[in-house]
């Protein structure tokens, strides 16, 4: 079979396993800081080890007598962990853990049930002991799972069981190399097992399917991969003449895969002995490697349609903020014609409140994000006013304060349209009868509202001002957009000079971050 592939080391990393140790190893006076390097080792290598073993890895160190504490956890990617959420500094008794204190204070491996807190459901442990030469325990290693997958596990092929047996005895042995450059092993993925003469030993379904994509329909079980016919087995012959993991994409055919390929060794000893001896003797020979096979063809056509998607949608808000700008020009020609104040007045308004828009379409225009910084767009509808509308020589001055916050763009147009209302309002109201001032937006963000307020300097308020019948149709415009669009509410307080209009609408409703 001809094919044409290409061999190249993937630019990403998806890294989602706990990989640092707690602090809590630190407060272990029996542990010596080269003990917590070789830890710290074994600690970055668990995550691929949960993937494979489809299993929650723990580490448990002993604290004082009687007491252990979770040190490091790996979450498997590969099925749903038994423990959904991190117990990084959790503190354990004989009581709630006994076969995890066995391994600390016996130095034994041991393995049976274990009840969920108070929950009916179990799951199944399997505990060693790492220890030095002269017998001291580091730490112990809890492979946990649920029972199904235990069952499942002891059903399959003597082969897999093996190479992950030997994958266990690397990592816990600290011998694993490069296992922190892989991207975690997921459901969906394949595995193989080769042997030192590149004969294929063991195929998962999954595996199976994804190469009858490729045209074999054969079985492929003591096959030579030479045989197969594709220039992917650089991976396997790497990982065998380094003796490490290697990971890597390839493109075969129409189809993309991300391909791991993990050194196996073997301890003549077995697991239980070779965790009881010294790091520095690692009597181990290579005996295959174990490759992990990812199809990513589905998801990176999903990611080059949704970037097209993106790029048009992006055109469309250059297009929209290109036309408005058109129509601002178009209406600025008829303002300069216009032979009353009064109709002046009016088209720059409108002008203004085409420009606030268009400001929310720019930035749509040249962002990825769904979400727009309310802060940013204040700051260019400040600078846009500055510059079409403050007179130089009153020497009114606009100032903003406050934190980012981020809003969809719904909301942040909204916002867009009352920034814009109330500055036009506090320019026109609050310095018609004096010269020199300063105009502050204030922003706030307390986790359940978000205020804004243009606060002012100017003339105040008339005494007979009532918000409710007033006949601005900038101040009905916010009363409307704060009340229907923001669910929130607007007021305007008088102050000791100056007056403060305030806009505040809960959070929640609007799906900010």
């Amino acid at each position: 079979m001809n094919t044409a592939s290409s061999w190249t080391r993937p630019g990403w990393r998806l890294l989602g396993a706990e990989k640092q140790m707690d602090s809590a190893v630190h407060e272990c006076q029996s542990l010596t800081q080269q003990n917590i390097e070789f830890l710290e080792k074994i600690s970055g290598d668990l995550s691929i080890l949960a993937d494979l073993s489809r299993a929650d890895i723990l580490m448990y160190c002993l604290l004082a007598p009687g007491r252990a504490v979770l040190v490091s956890q790996a979450r498997p990617h590969s099925m749903l962990p038994i423990h959904s959420e991190s117990v990084l500094g959790r503190e354990v008794t004989t009581a709630d853990e006994p076969h995890v204190m066995r391994a600390l204070l016996e130095g034994r491996h041991s393995s049976g049930q274990r009840r969920l807190g108070a929950e009916e459901a179990y799951a199944f442990q399997e505990v060693y002991p790492l220890s030095e030469n002269d017998g001291q325990v580091l730490a112990a290693i809890c492979i946990e799972t649920n029972l199904i997958e235990h069952e499942r596990h002891r059903r399959r092929s003597r082969v897999f069981r093996k190479a992950l047996k030997q994958l266990q005895e690397m990592v816990m042995s600290g011998a694993l190399s490069g296992a922190d450059l892989l991207a975690p092993f997921v459901e969906h993925d394949g595995i193989m097992v080769v042997d030192m003469q590149h004969r294929v030993r063991y195929v998962s379904g999954i595996a199976t399917n994804l190469y009858r994509k490729l045209g074999y329909v054969g079985n492929l079980l003591s096959e030579h991969i030479d045989d197969l016919e594709l220039d992917d087995n650089r991976l396997v012959f790497e990982a065998l003449e380094r003796g490490r993991c290697y990971e890597a994409e390839l493109k075969i055919h129409d189809r993309i895969w991300v391909k791991k390929a993990i050194p196996l060794y073997s301890s003549q000893r077995g697991l239980r002995r070779l965790l009881r001896q010294t790091k520095s003797e690692k009597p181990m020979r290579l005996e295959g490697v174990l490759v992990a096979i990812h199809d990513e063809t589905e998801i990176r056509w999903r990611e080059e349609e949704l970037q097209v998607k993106m790029a048009m949608i992006k055109e469309v808000h250059h297009r929209v903020k290109n036309n408005m700008q058109t129509i601002a020009s178009l209406l600025r020609l008829q303002a300069r014609r216009a032979e009353s104040e009064e109709v002046r007045r009016a088209l720059q308004e409108g002008i203004n409140r085409i420009m606030s828009v268009a400001v929310i379409h720019e930035f749509l225009a040249h962002q990825e994000a769904r979400v727009i910084n309310i802060r940013d767009v204040s700051q260019r509808i400040i600078t846009q006013i500055r510059e079409g509308v403050v007179d130089e020589e009153k020497g009114i001055r606009l100032d903003l304060r406050g934190p980012n916050i981020y809003l969809p763009t719904q909301p942040a147009t909204v916002c867009a349209l009352v920034v814009n209302e109330l500055l036009l309002n506090a320019l026109e109201h609050g310095y018609s009868r004096q010269e020199g001032g300063t105009v502050t937006v204030r922003l706030n963000d307390d986790g359940e509202r978000i205020t804004i307020s243009v606060d002012d300097d100017g003339v105040g308020l008339p005494e007979e001002f009532n918000l409710a019948q007033t006949d601005s149709l900038g101040l009905q415009i916010v009363q409307t957009l704060a009340q229907g669009d923001l669910k929130g509410n607007f007021e305007l307080h008088g102050r000791d000079k100056g007056v403060s209009a305030v806009v505040t609408f809960p959070k929640h409703s609007q799906g900010g971050r």
